[in-house]
């Protein structure tokens, strides 16, 4: 098995709602803010090698939308997931499988592009993909808060190759998934074993190492309490079996690990995840 993180580049978003209820004179000394209060948060994708499988954790923001809307969003860098992946010698076709935390634009908008006909189809065509079945009817049919989150142009062209989840479950030997519902229903968290470690895919169950204090909730969560009850069970369980702790959107961080404290579960130790490889 190998590993491969992969950025689709880089992109903005208000630091206040990225930070709940913390004030910004708190906040702001661990996750700095530019004059117009946006932080930049990266869009960190993953691909696992397993086998004939080449395995890709999200798919960030994607290229097809319009120049109004990255203009919300400010997407930066260098990086796009094509010329990630290409460092790896891997393009699309060769992805065999897609899973999708959940299906907010950010996650999987990479997932559509238009074809020769200007037609959306599915970006990875030789790909399944993995999807909550909670996560699913939840952004076909959105709620008024998270409604601007579900784009119809991300989730219905990739509807016939989908393989839902409804469960916590084993997708391959090496990869499982539980179910968490603070952020939105259903998002899914893959957990990777990698020889003697477990390397868990955070996606926006923990934003990034910022998030770590228990009340530092995203004011996207639809359901908050369960959110921080989901990072006390979560938290335990990483401490008690030493997972390394993936960032899809820390810019500054890609891995860490937890650590017990008298003041509770705090941060450990950063790193990248290819000095742990």
């Amino acid at each position: 098995m190998k590993l491969y993180p992969v950025n689709a580049g880089n992109f903005k978003l208000d630091g206040g709602a990225m930070f709940g209820v913390v004030p910004k004179s708190i906040w702001q000394k661990k996750y700095p803010a530019d004059e117009n209060n946006m932080c930049n948060w990266a869009l960190r994708c993953l691909v696992i090698e397993d086998g004939d499988r080449k395995i890709l954790i999200d798919n960030g923001m994607g290229t097809k939308q319009n120049e109004k809307f990255f203009g919300y969003y400010y997407l930066n860098g260098n990086d796009t997931l094509e010329k990630s992946l290409a460092k790896h010698n891997i393009t699309f076709d060769d992805i065999t499988d897609v899973v999708l935390t959940h299906l907010h634009f950010d996650h999987c908008g990479g997932s559509v592009q238009y074809n020769e006909n200007n037609e959306l189809v599915p970006a990875f065509k030789n790909a399944k993909f993995w999807v909550s079945k909670q996560q699913w009817l939840w952004a076909t049919e959105p709620n008024n808060r998270e409604k601007a989150s579900f784009l119809k142009e991300n989730i219905l062209p990739i509807k016939d190759k989908i393989e839902f989840i409804d469960k916590d479950t084993n997708i391959y030997p090496n990869l499982s998934v539980k179910l968490f519902n603070g952020h939105t229903d259903g998002q899914i968290i893959p957990f990777i074993k990698y020889k003697n470690r477990t390397i868990v895919y955070m996606g926006d169950l923990l934003p990034s190492t910022a998030h770590i204090p228990l009340p530092w909730v995203m004011a996207y969560d639809t359901r908050p309490l369960i959110t921080l009850e989901d990072k006390k069970t979560f938290f335990k369980e990483a401490v008690d079996n030493n997972y390394v702790l993936f960032f899809e959107h820390d810019i500054y961080n890609e891995c860490c690990t937890l650590k017990n404290t008298e003041k509770g579960v705090k941060l450990d130790k950063t790193f990248n995840l290819n000095e742990i490889l």
